[in-house]
């Protein structure tokens, strides 16, 4: 049997997108009829109950799984097609599936039973968790509220699909053609090999430029023509908005007023005053208010460090005779520029010792010295694309988990970088544990024909974090699908052993394991690295403000009641009076391309990263007092903290790792602020 049978991973060699729809259909009845057979009988045991209940949520999963996949990764025609032919019904069946009362009252008889003390703490948790995620559905809603609540969650599904939809169509549409390279003087030589790349793809002379983000950073960062950085600026900042360039076919406008207004009638008709305290309700924050007093105390603490740094850019940039004052486009070029004066290193210097094979062998070693673990490619797995590779992690030669690593940016791929589960550890019944298996997903700028992917730190550092969402799924030690894993997990803690792991991307031990030239295999000098990690808080308050930014637009956005009026664009321009040291242009629609609150996971909860940070931050500090390589404090932060997944508290977990409870302080001291606060 081949590893992609044992795994029961998808064949996407064979994929056929048009034959999902009719088999998630049948599969979503045949369910339904399962389920409803199952809790008709009084008196289910756990065991009679959950594992069940878990089977029937894989065999979706196994179907429905790889298409959503493939709808961010290949949005082909036929994927679209049928990703929007099947959301509703998966929606429909979602919704009553998490209303549906006799279920609930089966998980309800169990939680009041004698057998329910005499679970885990593990079983125990899961139920508790799906308690009270069927009462954040509503199910204890009258007939009449509950088809509301349906109707509104077909809605929202639909509408965040199109949202997603519209930002990746108009950012694939769009381009910019160069015939030769006049205008494109101060980019890199690695940007003008790859805008060749694209033009000759495109079967096309000369250059051509995209709205893929490292083609964007490339120019908005290095090119000394400031009328390409202001077109290219205003291009990626009005994607799929009224000011865009596709005459208002792919405006968002409508969506987002309609998503925020949809949210708040959902939250009020389970009872929560607005979104923001509905969303809280399942995460750490104690409510929507705790979640923003702590944006607006990190605010103060940033921002008159934040006015400094943007007055320190101001006045180099008098000196070297430019604008006045400076623009949004201006920002990351000038501040390139200052960097480089003031710390003698340039990102582009780096790249060369961050060729993306030494840097991925580094994030293994690494990985493997903390936890004792090995991370090894597999071949003959079926993928999506000749970039996308498939990896083993085992430990004493017993597999763990796996993982697709999808790296590099292309055309029907959205933009960003995120980590997804293809399969969640489980003790599926009558089968040995089902391992987990992640997607990883990156879009840095693809390997060029005589030199390897060259990384910018920056793409490190991406790379780590998405890898430690890798981790906290692949490394789980829970049996238990509701709790394994990411699953169950508070989501303004998931975003801890990310951004945890990316400490190690700026440590000289670990950074000495990976930062060689790519062509001479002389490691990073220390000199540069000196200035490397000089400059590691260049403009960081600025950079956090920035985060803070989005945290509190967020925020502000889905704390409306839903007797008032808003308006999305006056949310943003109040928060930015408030917070933002960089003054936006009237036409920037930064909002329409927002996919984190407005397709993704993160409504109301995007001040997670910087809850998370805090989190991130403290436990490192442990790290730093005991050894970055410590393996007895690798062992115990795997053990009590990352492979528990949401099997307990994410507050106690960190309890159990730290002794005590976050110290916020550790955030400001890792960014350097320290005088801040």
């Amino acid at each position: 049997m081949s590893l992609m049978q044992t795994l029961q991973l998808p064949d996407f060699a064979h994929f056929d997108a048009n034959n999902i729809p009719t088999q998630l259909i049948n599969l979503l009845a045949t369910s339904q009829q399962q389920i409803e057979q199952l809790v008709a009988q009084q008196g289910l045991s756990y065991a009679e109950l959950i594992p069940p209940l878990e089977q029937i949520d894989d065999a979706i999963s196994q179907v429905w799984g790889p298409l959503a996949h493939l709808h961010s990764v290949a949005n082909t025609d036929d994927v679209r097609q049928a990703y929007d032919s099947c959301l509703p019904k998966l929606t429909e069946y979602s919704t009553w599936l998490s209303q549906n009362q006799a279920l609930y009252q089966a998980l309800e008889s169990i939680q009041q039973s004698d057998e329910f003390n005499q679970l885990t703490s593990v079983q125990q948790q899961d139920i508790h968790l799906q308690m009270r995620d069927f009462r954040l559905a509503g199910v204890a809603l009258a007939a009449d509220d509950k088809q509301q609540y349906a109707s509104l969650k077909q809605q929202l599904a639909q509408l965040s699909t199109q949202f997603s939809n519209n930002v990746m169509d108009t950012t694939d549409q769009w381009s910019m053609h160069f015939n030769d390279s006049k205008r494109l003087l101060g980019l890199p030589e690695s940007s003008l090999l790859q805008a060749r790349q694209l033009a000759a793809s495109k079967e096309q002379t000369g250059y051509l430029l995209n709205l893929d983000f490292a083609c964007y950073q490339a120019v908005v960062t290095f090119a000394d023509d400031r009328d390409l950085r202001r077109t290219i600026y205003k291009a990626f900042n009005t994607r799929a908005s009224d000011q865009g360039p596709h005459d208002k076919q792919y405006d968002n406008t409508q969506i987002m007023t309609q998503l925020v207004t949809l949210r708040q009638q959902l939250a009020q008709l389970v009872g929560y005053d607005n979104y923001a305290e509905y969303s809280v309700a399942s995460k750490m924050a104690d409510s929507g208010v705790q979640a923003h007093e702590f944006l607006q105390d990190l605010a103060r603490q940033c921002k008159p460090l934040a006015v400094q740094e943007m007055a320190q850019l101001q006045d180099f940039v008098s000196q070297q005779d430019g604008p006045q004052p400076l623009q949004a486009w201006d920002i990351a070029y000038y501040s390139e520029k200052l960097r480089q004066a003031r710390f003698d290193l340039s990102q582009e210097e780096l790249k060369p010792y961050f060729a993306l094979p030494q840097v991925q062998a580094g994030l293994f070693a690494i990985v493997e010295r903390l936890f004792g673990i090995q991370v090894e490619q597999v071949d003959g797995v079926p993928v999506w694309h000749e970039d996308v590779s498939f990896y083993r992690i085992s430990q004493h030669g017993k597999a763990l988990g796996y993982f697709y690593f999808d790296l590099f940016a292309r055309q029907q791929k959205r933009g960003g970088a995120w980590m997804n589960d293809c399969r969640t550890r489980q003790q599926l019944v009558g089968q040995q544990t089902q391992l987990p298996v992640a997607y990883l997903v990156c879009n840095f700028a693809p390997a060029s024909d005589n030199q390897p992917a060259l990384l910018t730190h920056n793409d490190v550092v991406t790379l780590f974090h998405e890898f430690g969402h890798g981790l906290h799924h692949m490394l789980t030690q829970i049996d238990v699908a509701g709790v394994a894993g990411i699953n169950g997990v508070a989501w303004d803690a998931v975003e801890l052993p990310s951004q945890l792991l990316e400490n190690w991307a700026w440590q000289k031990a670990s950074l000495m394991m990976f930062a060689k030239h790519y062509q001479t295999g002389e490691p990073l000098p220390a000199a540069m690295l000196q200035k490397m990690l000089a400059a590691k808080h260049f403009q960081s308050a600025m950079f956090m403000l920035r985060q803070l930014e989005f945290g509190l637009f967020d925020l502000r956005l889905h704390s409306q009641s839903q007797s008032e009026r808003f308006n999305v664009q006056a949310v943003l321009d109040q928060v930015r009076q408030e917070v933002a040291v960089i003054t936006a242009p009237d036409w920037n629609r930064f909002q329409h391309g927002f996919s984190h609150i407005f397709a993704g996971g993160y409504a109301a909860g995007y001040y997670s990263y910087m809850w998370a940070d805090v989190l991130a931050a403290d436990v490192f500090e442990r790290f730093l007092a005991e050894g970055i390589f410590n393996p007895q404090t690798g062992q115990q932060y795997w053990h009590q903290l990352l492979g528990r997944g949401g099997s307990a508290d994410a507050m106690q977990l960190f309890i159990d790792f730290m002794g005590r409870k976050p110290d916020v302080a550790a955030l400001i001291r890792s960014k350097g602020l320290g005088e801040a606060a």
